[in-house]
């Protein structure tokens, strides 16, 4: 089996390969490409992933390239992880709302569109050269906003799916919270990526016992905490939301906060540094525990798992069950059928077909049909370009909807991102 990585250069790779090296039973991995222009950097690591290999006795090959139309030829799946204009960009998207008194952040909010507009025209051209070399390789992506980036490249006919960390973060907190196996824990996981919340935590499977209720009466405070919400939040609602939730209920506390604090793009690109200095060390064979705090957690055992339900044999069993990003086909039934969703899902090697789900609750699927339209005219505006489209899927969105606001906001975006906007 032959696997590429695009964007093999950033430091979140070695969270990757130790996955591939210690889940080598279930995705055995013949041939590992790591894909990235930054060819120093890529250097580097790649060197290191040939050390975790060795170490762990993976008898896989990996290599190393710019190149990449000739190394994606004969890949079975090619995963993206990009982050167009780096740190530098992350760390202006997290700056710049905050002067109109909006959240500055990466996925959501102003900064999410600038990384939207950014990111989805070089996805698109990457997914065009593999289709081009390779048209039978899935496309995993896990690059940010990882919705409007599963969107476009469905929206252009490409074997996409998206893949997102959040579920199986909650996944392995909740059973460690409940002292169950992770295999045993299923969530009832709705919504959008990065605007999610567990509507149950059942043991066993989709039919299994609901685990919510106790989870929440005996480990509420712990789950609050990780949150950073009031534990009153969780007792109300009578649910979990994603950490990202948060920018919603408590915009306004956030935008405090976000104010008085380095920005976490500072703290990354530091910690980056210290993580590059780390791999340089030709005697380091393992990732280092500094990895786990540039984010990600779980990342690889949620690539593994998804890449071997997309390549496996097809032969008889059940599909194996994962929480992805993908088109919705009624699932939601008040979303149109070809937005993205992250549900939980049966893959195989057809890809993923969402779950039957219940009736999502006014409380949130107003918020989910709200955030929908807005990435609806943010990916016209990331495939199409133009000044008015910018403001308008800022205007749409819940965390600016209003005029004056989005109108600067949208100067903003533009000053700081002329260099990635070829029509700005």
């Amino acid at each position: 089996m032959k696997l590429a990585v695009v964007g093999g250069g950033s430091t979140y790779t070695p969270e990757l390969i130790d996955g591939f090296a210690r889940l080598r039973d279930t995705l055995p991995i013949g041939e590992l490409v790591l894909i990235d222009p930054a060819t120093e950097r890529l250097e580097l690591i790649g060197a290191l992933a040939r050390r975790i290999f060795a170490r762990q006795g993976h008898p896989g090959r990996v290599t190393t390239t710019a190149d990449l139309g000739a190394s994606v030829e004969g890949a079975d799946a090619v995963l993206l992880q990009l982050r167009i204009g780096g740190q530098a960009a992350r760390l202006q998207d997290e700056t710049w709302p905050l002067e109109c008194g909006c959240v500055g952040q990466e996925t959501t909010g102003a900064g999410g569109l600038a990384k939207a507009l950014r990111t989805v025209p070089v996805v698109l051209d990457i997914a065009e050269r593999v289709r081009r070399a390779n048209p039978d390789a899935w496309i995993i992506d896990f690059t940010n906003p990882v919705g409007i980036v599963t969107r476009a490249l469905l929206q252009a006919g490409h074997k996409a799916v998206g893949l997102c960390n959040v579920a199986i973060g909650f996944q392995r907190k909740f059973a460690a919270l409940l002292d169950v196996a992770p295999a045993d824990i299923h969530l009832d996981h709705v919504g959008l990526n990065h605007l999610t919340w567990e509507l149950g935590v059942r043991k066993g499977g989709p039919d299994g016992e609901d685990l919510l209720p106790r989870l929440l009466a005996e480990h509420g405070e712990a789950v609050a905490a990780d949150l950073r919400l009031p534990r009153a939040v969780l007792d109300r609602l009578g649910v979990v939301p994603s950490y990202y939730l948060r920018y919603f209920y408590a915009h306004d506390a956030v935008v405090r906060e976000l104010g008085t604090k380095p920005s976490r793009a500072a703290e990354v690109a530091a910690m980056e540094k210290e993580l590059l200095a780390l791999y340089a060390d030709p005697a380091l064979d393992e990732k280092p525990e500094l990895l786990a705090r540039r984010g990600g957690a779980f990342y690889s055992e949620a690539a593994v798992d998804l890449a071997a339900a997309l390549l496996g044999d097809g032969g008889p069993g059940p599909a194996a069950l994962q929480v992805v990003n993908t088109r919705n086909d009624g699932t939601l039934p008040f979303l149109p059928d070809d937005a993205v969703i992250e549900v939980q899902a049966r893959v195989d090697r057809s890809g993923p077909v969402p779950l039957a789900t219940a009736r999502l609750d006014p409380l949130y699927a107003g918020l989910v049909a709200h955030v929908t339209a807005y990435e609806d005219l943010a990916l016209d505006a990331a495939v199409r370009g133009g000044r008015e489209r910018v403001f308008k899927a800022l205007l749409a969105h819940p965390l600016v909807g209003q005029f004056d606001l989005a109108e600067g906001l949208t100067d903003r975006l533009l000053a700081h991102n002329k260099e990635h906007l070829a029509w700005a």
